[in-house]
């Protein structure tokens, strides 16, 4: 097994890892740590508990110099596609650089909390800035802090980034970095897409790609519920209970949906929260804040909300409506089970649900059996396929579908 020592960390980094309790390196730090180390440009691809912080933070801190007497700028920048996630890379910076012998000074730069408040640090002078694109854009607009000194940039989740639209914003804050650089992009994913920002922003990089084809997260038990849909609160409700899963992370579809279920589930007794991208950042932090503390059991999350936290030996991860793709489906379970330890992941199913549910299961290489509990069986019969029909997308017709009506009509002569 490899070590962190055969990696070639400094002593101060190596009792720094074993402060945080991790034993042995996971994939993607074995495989990205020497190539950061060296001053490769990597594009890397691991799914979510894999360890991709760690797989850049540690070298970037392993090349700090010595004399950080003076106020630096910014030497490292990170952006990171939601505050969560850049409070937490902040977090990690922070931890793995307590035993170096001289501790760069780290700010999170996010949407929500006092500009002025980051300008101050700003002045003082900061090594490392973990951002979200659009509150730092706002301090290069003012500015406050010059890009002009970073020497390694790293986009963090860079699918989402896209995803969530900042593909200006990141050509905007490219644009205001010196060309001489090492860039660094980790993804839980590697589409086109952000195959072709790689491209762009990337000189000559080495591609890592971890567990290629999507399989299930180890040490994690994953469990299928059928339950229709107006009884998937009332089984969630027993099923917490009964079982004593503990801390429980449930995963909707909306924002509205968040607060609702978390409310019903206050009214009946649980001590549940709501997490999403409307609330203001310090209730975010607040809330998140109370569940890693124990305070409150169980945090109702949306998928976006949800990336970046990090929450030591969450018991169980439910899927209270089934992700969108194969990959978000192992990207939610990986939250429970991190470091080794075991998991719960519990999916809720009925009969528009189940054809999705199963090909997340062809794609990730998986089947599960199903299974009911008594006074909250799915109910009904699941609606018969039409002969000759192909998938079903929805209730209204594709526009295919009626261009193909309308040529049929005209090829039988009909108006």
């Amino acid at each position: 097994m490899t070590s962190f020592q055969s990696l070639g960390l400094p002593d101060s980094l190596l009792r720094s890892v074993q402060t945080q309790g991790w034993t042995a390196p996971t994939a993607i730090q074995t495989a990205a740590i020497p190539l950061v180390a060296k001053g490769f440009d990597v594009a890397a691809e691991a799914q979510t508990g894999s360890g991709k912080t760690g797989a850049f933070v540690l070298p970037i801190l392993s090349t700090v110099p010595e004399d950080l007497a003076a106020p630096h700028r910014p030497q490292t920048l990170v952006l990171a596609p939601t505050r969560e996630l850049a409070l937490q890379v902040a977090s990690v910076f922070k931890s793995l650089s307590l035993h170096l012998p001289v501790v760069p000074r780290v700010l999170a730069v996010i949407g929500g909390e006092s500009i002025d408040d980051q300008r101050a640090v700003l002045k003082d002078g900061v090594e490392v800035v973990v951002a979200t694109p659009g509150r730092l854009i706002d301090l290069v607009e003012r500015g406050a802090i010059e890009l002009d000194d970073v020497r390694v940039l790293v986009l963090d989740e860079a699918d989402k980034l896209l995803d969530l639209g900042f593909a200006d914003e990141l050509s905007d804050v490219i644009g205001e970095l010196p060309s001489e650089r090492q860039t660094l992009l980790f993804s839980a994913t590697l589409p086109p897409k952000v195959l072709g920002l790689a491209e762009r922003v990337l000189h000559e990089p080495v591609l890592v790609r971890i567990d290629d084809q999507i399989t299930p997260v180890e040490g994690i038990a994953q469990r299928v519920f059928q339950v229709d849909r107006n009884q998937r609160r009332g089984l969630l409700q027993h099923l917490v209970s009964t079982e004593e899963w503990g801390q429980t992370l449930v995963f909707v579809a909306t924002q509205r949906a968040t607060e609702n279920l978390a409310a019903k589930l206050r009214r009946a007794g649980h001590s549940a929260a709501a997490l999403h991208g409307g609330l203001e950042q310090p209730e975010r932090v607040w809330v998140l804040k109370q569940f890693r503390s124990g305070s409150t059991s169980m945090l109702i999350a949306t998928d976006i909300a949800a990336r970046g936290i990090d929450v030591p030996r969450l018991a169980a991860v439910v899927n209270f409506d089934l992700p969108r793709s194969p990959r978000d489906y192992v990207h939610r379970i990986g939250r429970t089970g991190r470091a080794g330890e075991s998991g719960l992941a519990v999916s809720f199913v009925d009969h528009d649900s189940e054809a999705h549910f199963r090909l997340i299961e062809k794609r990730a290489g998986i089947r599960l059996e199903r299974q009911s509990v008594s006074g909250f069986e799915l109910t009904g019969e699941a609606p018969a396929k039409e002969k000759g029909v192909g998938g079903v997308k929805g209730k209204r017709k594709s526009k295919k579908d009626k261009l193909r009506e309308k040529a049929a009509r005209e090829a039988a002569g009909e108006s």
